[in-house]
């Protein structure tokens, strides 16, 4: 068996780096999204859960968040989130550097931190990319190392293949439900093959690459689409092959596809995080610390020659395949190369019914593949008799965690379609209950329906001092707004402000009473809240009056003579004109929860002034540079230390 003992490592270094990413990006916001003065005040959403004579250890056993508990070491709610991102980020940041430290333990720790922001994240963290890394967290626990500090390399464990191979499970679901929904959605765009003809527009925060892949021929996006279908749904059946330069193939397929979604879309660290989930699919010899062993030349020829046709066979049908499937043509006289689905709606579905159940079949035999590989491992690698033992011990205890979190991702995993559902035994989904507010496994499908067809629906706010004032706009740092501000490059940052204003304004205000809390704070003038958005046009005193336009934006044309980015259309009310002295308006304010109701239980204040003062220090220092910055220097430096220790 080719070692992964490199691999394994290679997992963690990075899994402690998308971890780094997640907790640099979300404190550099917090004052503005949960802070007191914030847009979504968590302090509300904590003290709702301790009305009436509950206590914060009862309430924490029904929402898992230390944040219940920083009463315990003397700080508020809004200092304690910040120390709960301040703690992540430093662990992350040793686990990056420190081979010693990176072990389940410490996994556990970050893990739970970022369980705890998230149960109070609210509106600005429920995205895919956020249960994700949780469930990947949480997998990492099991791939570490229970080092537990040792001064020693932890050695290599001969269940390792098992629990690698719940991450590569992951991977699984996660691009197979992706590809798998835009088609059970129904959206026209992609069936018709025209979806990237209005994503690069339409997407929440596009790159400057995005200008210029939007504007490719309409050819080529249709046939870029077919290929997204069979790299998301033909591809992750490759993962568990027994042949290994087919999985490898399968790997690079997926990186790539990540890359060219990283350099058009500021999708924080969702790329990068799928980038890491797929060295599952790796091993050391992939990265040159192993070379092939060497076996008889007779038995070592026919094993490559065989994999070679198998190989080949497979390449063949998958390139046959695509072409039938999506009909392509290629067209000499306008040298392109057309395409079109070739099959039905209904035909699909009774596909993927009778697909389903394969995969679960699949999946059952890889794994036991695996559990049964990890048992001759111990019996016949092994050396003494009291080291086989002990590995044996430790592969039934795996296994069995392996099983029993297979078992309760199947829930997640058959959500696209109902009847392979219902087809779980019921004490399966009993299980997957009782873990659900965890998060350990949970159902993903990205890029569901394609939005912004016919142009981006954009939201631009402005306020003014008095009626005989013109209208000023806010200009946001990262979302279009100003039509001459060219698109930005801010991965691996979320700005979870500009991403909510995008959703925003696919309706309107009455479903996402967060933006009314955003206009009030803009006319209180919340430095925390203007600092998520950027220069205030307002820099004195804040707006008396704040309204919100619709508009349909769109990518200039490439010979256009202008310098703009984009061009604008349809304005639209959003928003009539309000202000702090209209009665409706503070109104609906009160049912949003932003004001803090004195009859709840005040369970905690700031009473450990020396942390209190440390945190404020460390906030100082924080605003004074970008977060994308901010998040670079972090990387940058763990990645010098990690090489030079």
């Amino acid at each position: 068996m080719i070692s992964i003992a490199f691999t394994k490592n290679a997992f963690l270094w990075c899994m402690s780096a998308v971890y780094l990413m997640a907790f640099a990006s979300i404190y550099h916001q917090a004052p503005g999204l949960y802070g007191n003065n914030g847009i979504l005040p968590i302090k509300n959403r904590l003290l709702e859960s301790l009305k009436g004579s509950r206590t914060p250890e009862d309430a924490f056993y029904e929402r898992p968040t230390l944040l219940l508990l920083v009463y315990r070491i003397g700080l508020d709610y809004e200092s304690g989130f910040e120390f709960i991102c301040i703690l992540g980020i430093l662990c992350s940041f040793i686990c990056m550097v420190s081979k010693m430290l990176r072990d389940s333990f410490m996994f556990a720790v970050l893990w739970f931190l970022y369980l705890s922001i998230y149960q109070v994240g609210q509106t600005f963290m429920w995205f895919q990319w956020d249960i994700l890394l949780l469930e990947a967290g949480f997998l990492t626990i099991i791939v570490a190392p229970m080092n537990m500090f040792k001064s020693h390399d932890p050695k290599p464990r001969q269940h390792d293949a098992i629990t690698m191979w719940l991450v590569k499970w992951l991977l699984f679901r996660l691009m197979f439900a992706s590809g798998i929904v835009k088609l059970t959605s129904q959206c026209p765009t992609w069936w018709g093959l025209t979806a990237l003809d209005w994503h690069y527009e339409s997407q929440c925060i596009p790159t400057p690459l995005a200008w210029y892949m939007h504007h490719l021929p309409q050819w080529f996006n249709a046939l870029s689409t077919a290929v997204v279908y069979v790299i998301e749904i033909v591809l992750p059946f490759l993962f568990f092959a027994p042949i290994r330069n087919l999985r490898i193939f399968a790997a690079i397929m997926q990186i790539k596809l990540m890359t060219i979604i990283f350099m058009t879309g500021n999708y924080n660290f969702f790329n990068i995080l799928t980038v890491v989930l797929n060295i599952s699919l790796l091993d050391d010899r992939f990265f040159r610390k192993e070379e092939p062993k060497k076996s008889k030349i007779g038995k070592n020829e026919f094993t490559r020659i065989l994999s070679l046709v198998v190989s080949c066979i497979v390449y063949f049908a998958i390139l046959y395949g695509t072409i039938y499937f999506f009909d392509l043509r290629i067209n000499t006289s306008k040298y392109s190369i057309e395409s079109r689905i070739n099959f039905t709606e209904a035909g699909f579905f009774k596909a993927v019914r009778k697909i389903m159940p394969f995969t679960i079949h699949m999946a059952v035999i890889s794994l036991m593949s695996e559990i049964l590989g990890a048992f001759y491992r111990c019996i016949v690698l092994e050396k003494s008799l009291l080291s086989k033992l002990w590995s044996t011990m430790q592969c039934v205890a795996i296994s069995a965690i392996a099983i029993y979190m297979f078992t309760i991702s199947l829930v997640p995993h058959t959500a696209v379609d109902n009847t392979a559902q219902r087809n779980l035994w019921p004490i399966v989904s009993e299980w997957h209950q009782r873990t659900d507010h965890l998060q350990i496994t949970s159902s993903y499908g990205l890029f569901r329906r394609m939005t912004g067809v016919g142009g981006r629906p954009e939201i631009i706010i402005e306020g003014r001092q008095n009626h005989q004032l013109q209208w000023k706009a806010y200009d946001f740092l990262y979302k279009p707004g100003n039509l001459s501000q060219p698109p930005p490059f801010v991965a691996p940052h979320q700005p979870r402000l500009d991403w909510q204003m995008w959703f925003a304004a696919l309706g309107s205000y009455q479903y996402n009473p967060w933006f009314l809390n955003l206009v009030y704070r803009l006319l209180q003038g919340k430095q925390e809240v203007v600092d998520l958005i950027g220069p205030s046009p307002f820099p004195d005193k804040p707006p008396k009056y704040i309204r919100a336009k619709h508009y349909n934006y769109h990518y200039t044309r490439v010979n256009s003579n202008t310098k703009d980015w984009w061009t604008s259309d349809k304005e639209e009310e959003y928003l009539p004109s309000v202000h702090l002295g209209m009665q409706q308006f503070m109104q609906i304010l009160s049912q949003t929860g932003i004001f803090e109701d004195d009859s709840k239980p005040k369970k905690t204040r700031t009473n450990n002034h020396l942390l209190e003062n440390l945190l404020k220090i460390t906030r100082t220092y924080a605003r004074q540079i970008s977060a994308l910055h901010f998040i670079l220097s972090l990387i940058i430096t763990a990645i010098c230390l990690t090489f030079l220790s």
